[in-house]
């Protein structure tokens, strides 16, 4: 990998991990291993915004997951993310987020969050997955209850890169606003019967109960799941630069696993699941199954 890129993935680690501390060039530039001038440059040029630019996003985004899920104060949520006033942080974000804080927390609609994007998994995503190491897969039944979902499609694709060129990696952000029946959003492949003519395969969502009747946002579209069961296949733990082998692994395990050992066979009138890869649970996917017929 780039000695560059690297230089800019330490400084956007340094950002993640001192985002509620003041943020300097001169520190960003000690992370870097480079000028400031040319950090700056470089920061830029690899990321798209300046790194300024970048730290008031994330605050931004941050500080509205706060008064979303916390009920904090705008006051502590605009001081305690690095905001010099309150006026400055209302400001700051209407112009983000069109619409001001304090009505924001009081009645929370999906808003787009910024979600840092490390420049590393650009370069990764252009190298040779090495398979040598295999992983251990943990396989678990599991049973979701009917529910629906609030997803977003796109036109052609079936995988994650494709959608975001299709739909644009900004439709996490909105989703991670969202309040999701599971904890967090969820990637679908549809099976036919879910698609509508010309869109893709693969969409991004959040599930919400079964009695969800509110309107959802404008470009999204609400389907409903019925009570399936499904193994759950969860990797191992992965340092965040291997995603691309603990996703190859994973379903290379998950394309050689036969459920009828266990009473089961593949339902794929459901759609499979990704969950977000992290590293630090594990890469996950989720296949329908149901009880194995006994057909001839």
């Amino acid at each position: 990998m780039k000695e560059q890129t690297l230089a800019v993935q330490r400084m956007q680690d340094y950002i993640e991990a001192h985002l509620e501390q003041e943020i300097t060039l001169a520190q960003l530039a000690k992370e870097a291993l480079f000028s400031p001038w040319y950090s700056y440059r470089l920061f830029h040029s690899l990321v798209g915004l300046t790194p300024a630019e970048y730290i008031r996003k994330l605050r931004l985004s941050k500080s509205a997951l706060r008064l979303k899920n916390e009920g904090c104060r705008v006051t502590d949520a605009a001081l305690d993310l690095g905001f010099g006033s309150v006026d400055g942080y209302t400001r700051a974000f209407f112009r983000e987020f069109g619409c001001n804080p304090k009505e924001y927390a009081k009645a929370p609609f999906p808003i787009t969050l910024f979600i840092p994007y490390g420049v590393k998994f650009r370069e990764l995503r252009k190298e040779v997955v090495n398979m040598e190491n295999l992983q251990s897969v943990f396989v678990q039944v599991i049973e979701k209850e009917e529910r629906k979902v609030i997803i977003k499609r796109g036109i052609r694709a079936e995988d994650y890169f494709p959608y975001c060129e299709e739909v644009g990696c900004d439709i996490w952000g909105v989703l991670k606003s969202m309040d999701s029946l599971c904890g967090e959003p969820v990637c679908l492949w549809l099976p036919e019967a879910y698609r509508k003519p010309n869109t893709s395969t693969y969409v991004q969502g959040v599930e919400a109960p079964a009695d969800f009747s509110k309107k959802v946002p404008d470009g999204f579209d609400l389907i409903t799941l019925p009570r399936t069961k499904y193994l759950m296949f969860q990797g191992e733990p992965f340092l965040e630069e291997d995603y691309c082998e603990a996703i190859c692994a994973l379903r290379q395990a998950m394309d050689r696993y036969d459920p009828s050992v266990i009473g089961y066979e593949w339902d794929d009138e459901n759609p499979r699941i990704q969950l977000e890869p992290r590293g630090e649970r594990g890469y996950i996917e989720l296949r329908a199954v149901r009880p194995k017929s006994n057909r001839g």
